[in-house]
């Protein structure tokens, strides 16, 4: 990761030298579970795996239009960001082979001047370097915008309007590109949300190409005249499974369950298969997450859960959707800078929400070089060469089970966690992988070359470590610098410490 970071550092220096020369970013397992709760389990399952014993549809247009790979940014937490921040992160987002931001707006009075910020970033960026085509596009959050009347729409049509010509605005068939975060329920005055969009939004505004995330069903989203695709947000984690009521119990089985079908298809099907079933199909766009945790209390934004995001997610959720890239058209990486959720992959930087007490010290920046290596794969169709050794390492800072004096309690979803290290091997050739989460625990692998994903269980007061060793080379090396792991957390805390290294 510090590559990465390094090549960021060196285009940004590239370019202001440049400037200132020139004067001028499946299946599920059968578990044996008491005859009292032997009902709960096939629910569950059911869920994670409906869909999947037929095959999904390929979209009618042969994926014609290029593969685009999204992250979606929080503009409510860059607050003090300045044009010379967005260029930073651009420069990294662009390293790792994204292709744009995807702009979460609330309702801020300042966030329209940071969205400028965005937009003259990318401008300057690409009028130094014509290679840094970076691009951006609208997504609000209607979970907190308004919706209830015309006027409400008078926002998300200014800020349409005021990009739609910008040279890197995203654009999709021709139009520009929008997106939100929710509007389900949002009317905008009229008797339906479905008239409402149409009305006081997309009939009022220049040709656009309009994916929301609405939370509704497939059928209804498929139908939605105001629309030309659908973004499954919920499809890039497991999400059945933590919200289920009947899962107490039944842990051992859930989480076998969930193994099995994680980061699966099966989420979107039933949304690509109704798009497609529209007279002119609708576009789709996925959602590729690598965690979600968030820990806050009654008294602020009253919401405590962690989605099972480790066992691997976020390559295998990659790994399903490059294998499934007939069927999708766009992803979207859920997110770059959503410190509150803990589902960020870029620096921590800006303004937290309130969130410092799970994200201070726990770095996801090598999570950035997965998504270059997978993001290239889904726009391309070929896993790129790996020409370098590459080792990442994941785990949490305490057991799923550890008590904390902690006044919000244990966050809904915990029990599905696992207490291991997970570790995701980049090989350039075959190699042996020993991992260590203690002095006495340890763990040799063959490793094929490839991708890899091996597991080790944590101890407690124990390290986090794993190398890779081939005749011939010298010995890679990751080690979580700073990590512990506790049986007496002072807080909860369900977000991920992420490690990587790369060979020279």
């Amino acid at each position: 990761m510090d590559k990465l970071l390094q090549r960021a550092k060196d285009k940004a220096e590239s370019i202001r030298r440049n400037k200132s020369s020139s004067s001028i970013r499946s299946s599920t397992l059968n578990v044996a579970v008491p005859a009292a709760l032997s009902l709960a389990l096939p629910i569950i399952n059911r869920q994670l795996d409906e869909v999947i014993r037929s095959p999904v549809k390929t979209r009618q247009d042969g994926g014609s239009q290029p593969k685009k790979v999204f992250a979606h940014m929080m503009v409510g937490n860059v607050y003090s960001y300045t044009v010379d921040d967005w260029k930073e992160d651009i420069l990294l987002a662009h390293g790792a082979s994204i292709d744009a931001f995807a702009l979460n707006v609330g309702s801020d009075s300042w966030q329209p001047s940071r969205v400028a910020d965005a937009y003259e970033a990318a401008k300057q960026l690409h009028q130094e370097d014509p290679s840094v085509d970076f691009k951006l596009f609208l997504s609000f959050d209607m979970a907190v915008l308004p919706g209830n009347s015309p006027k409400d729409a008078e926002l998300l049509r200014k800020y349409i309007t005021d990009f739609y010509d910008h040279p890197q605005q995203f654009k999709y068939q021709g139009k520009s590109f929008a997106s939100t975060f929710a509007g389900q329920d949002s009317t905008f005055g009229a008797g339906s949300a479905e008239e409402g969009w149409k009305r006081e939004f997309r009939n009022k505004l220049p040709p656009i190409h309009f994916v929301p995330a609405f939370f509704t069903d497939p059928n209804r989203m498929a139908a939605f005249e105001a629309t030309n695709g659908y973004f499954d947000w919920d499809g890039g984690w497991p999400v059945a499974a933590t919200k289920n009521p009947n899962r107490s119990g039944l842990i051992a089985g859930i989480i076998d369950s969930v193994k099995e079908t994680l980061g699966s298809i099966d989420p979107d099907k039933r949304f690509i298969d109704a798009l497609i079933a529209t007279p002119e199909p609708k576009t789709y766009m996925a959602c590729a997450s690598p965690w979600f945790y968030t820990h806050y209390g009654p008294d602020t934004f009253n919401k405590n859960w962690v989605f099972k995001s480790d066992s691997h997610l976020y390559a295998k959720r990659w790994e399903t959707l490059i294998e499934n890239r007939d069927s999708v058209d766009l992803v979207e990486i859920v997110t770059w800078n959503d410190f509150g959720e803990s589902s960020y992959i870029g620096k921590i930087k800006g303004d937290q929400p309130n969130s410092q007490a799970w994200v201070n010290g726990f770095s996801h920046l090598a999570w950035l070089d997965q998504t270059e290596y997978y993001a290239k794969a889904f726009k391309t169709g070929t896993f790129p060469e790996i020409d370098k050794d590459q080792l990442f390492i994941t785990a949490r800072p305490h057991p799923k089970n550890a008590d904390a004096p902690d006044p919000v309690g244990k966050p809904d979803g915990f029990d599905l966690m696992e207490d291991n290290m997970y570790t995701l091997v980049f090989a350039k050739a075959p190699a042996k992988v020993t991992l260590s989460t203690s002095d006495s625990n340890k763990k040799s692998f063959q490793v094929e070359a490839g991708v890899t994903k091996l597991e080790i269980p944590l101890v407690v007061g124990g390290h986090i470590k794993a190398t890779l060793t081939r005749d011939g080379d010298p010995p890679l090396e990751v080690v979580g610098e700073g990590f512990e792991y506790t049986n007496n957390p002072e807080t909860y805390n369900y977000n991920a410490f992420v490690a990587g290294a790369k060979s020279s």
